[in-house]
């Protein structure tokens, strides 16, 4: 059945962090278009259209950055998803939560439909925040969460709207084989977990590792404008030892195909970032967690995969060891699959509720 509504074609605004240079929502939003029908209409927001254009082709774009031209895309669609990620939360910054909640709120008015697909909620940390998503979310149409902390905090609200929870969506992302090689990926972020003691015990461990066999050292950023600078202001405090620094490459991807053919020809990604040890994983690549943000302690458990809490103590020597043993053992084949199908129902969910519309 075709997507139509009085004649024309049905349309859906993609509300996220589109544009911006993250490699992470960048496979979110590739998962997202890949679940839409495709007899629909869609509309992103993004703060870069070309990057968003190059990524997804054939989708109109919108000014993120604009408030009011993100709700005057509301008047010419017929559904609004707030994309995967963790957009309901004011640790970022209550003004960003606002941004969300004020477009859901006119969404409502306007009788849209309203999904949250592949959503965590939270960190919300005053009372107010979690005042107004509580009665924002009542007035949803359905949602899919990411985690069981955001599905065991919805369920607490006794919100009564239809609800899932699975995996990361971006588990559902395809990635080339693992073909093995001798590279250690990094794909590191700026943490306030880590003082100076701290950032020189983990590159302590990362020298002594990548001395043992690994011809390079990639930093790869993930998030161009705040992954890129962490090396610079390393050096600049003098804390990467003189052989990491000679065995170091600085990179910063251009594509996400660019990522996944790093991945697939690494001996091993060490990865801060949530989506990169998705990426890792899914090809095969062997893969070890620094979880500065319980989503990544998760993932990293999910996929039965090595991981250390950086708010924790740490040792140098128990990290060489722990990467050693990742090294020589590819993430569960199984296990991974297992993720991928436990997946799929963001889309069962999304598909199915956009489908009612099409009726």
């Amino acid at each position: 059945m075709k997507a139509f509504r009085s004649g024309r074609k049905l349309s859906v605004l993609l509300c996220g962090y589109y544009g911006e240079h993250n490699l992470g929502d960048d496979a979110l939003l590739q998962v997202l278009v890949s679940q839409i029908p495709s007899d629909w209409d869609l509309v992103v927001t993004a703060r870069d259209s070309e990057a968003v254009h190059a990524l997804v082709p054939g989708v109109s774009t919108v000014n993120r950055r604009s408030l009011s031209e993100t709700i005057q895309a509301l008047n010419r669609v017929d559904a609004l998803v707030l994309g995967g990620g963790s957009l309901l939360q004011d640790g970022t910054s209550l003004k960003s939560l606002v941004y969300y909640l004020v477009l859901l709120w006119i969404a409502r008015f306007k009788r849209l439909s309203i999904l949250l697909w592949g959503q965590g909620l939270g960190p919300l940390q005053g009372r107010f925040s979690h005042f107004l998503v509580k009665q924002t979310l009542s007035g949803v149409s359905a949602v899919s969460w990411r985690d069981p902390g955001s599905m065991g905090l919805a369920q607490r609200w006794e919100l009564d709207i239809p609800m899932v929870m699975g995996p990361d969506p971006v588990w559902r992302h395809p990635s080339p084989p693992w073909m093995g090689g001798n590279r250690l990926i990094l794909c590191w972020r700026p943490t306030p977990l880590l003082d100076i003691k701290g950032w020189s015990v983990l590159l302590d461990a990362v020298d002594r590792f990548s001395s043992s066999g690994c011809a390079e050292v990639i930093w790869l950023a993930f998030h161009a404008d705040q992954d890129a600078s962490l090396w610079n202001e390393l050096l600049s405090r003098d804390l990467i030892p003189e052989g990491l620094c000679r065995r170091s490459l600085q990179m910063q991807a251009e594509s996400l195909q660019q990522v996944q053919s790093l991945f697939s020809e690494s001996a091993l990604v060490i990865a801060m970032r949530l989506h990169a040890l998705i990426l890792a994983a899914t090809a095969g690549c062997p893969t070890a967690a620094l979880s500065y943000d319980p989503k990544v302690k998760a993932a990293a458990q999910l996929a039965d995969l090595p991981w250390v809490d950086l708010n924790d103590a740490l040792n140098a020597d128990q990290l060489n060891q722990q990467w050693q043993s990742a090294m020589t053992a590819q993430p569960d084949g199984s296990q991974i699959e297992q993720l991928k199908r436990d997946a799929q129902l963001h889309e069962t969910m999304l598909v199915g509720e956009l489908q009612k519309l099409s009726v």
